[in-house]
């Protein structure tokens, strides 16, 4: 049983860091072509698409984080410690009740 959660687990992550590559991707060739469109329009007297990639990139790098475990106070970890903390601490309220 433990082999399957590890599995599942390892799948759910591969899944979510597949999805930022594809927000990267999708990324990168809007920006792209909303700056080339920003160049053609005004020769970036008023770049305008940063606007758009710094409103994105906020996101993205959320998803990044999320995807790659980078929350070292709230991930999956961090989880599993307070559990086992509360555990212990219902233990110890017990023996004494």
């Amino acid at each position: 049983m433990d082999h399957e959660n590890r599995y599942l687990r390892a799948k759910e992550r591969v899944a979510e860091i597949r999805k930022f590559y594809n927000s990267l991707l999708s990324y990168t060739v809007f920006i792209s072509l909303l700056a080339g469109l920003n160049y053609y329009i005004d020769q970036w007297n008023h770049p305008w698409f940063l606007w758009a990639a710094f409103g994105w990139g906020i996101g993205l790098a959320f998803q990044a984080a999320r995807a790659f475990n980078l929350n070292p106070f709230f991930g999956r970890s961090w989880e599993e410690r307070k559990i086992k903390e509360f555990m212990q601490e219902d233990e110890r309220k017990a023996r004494w009740e």
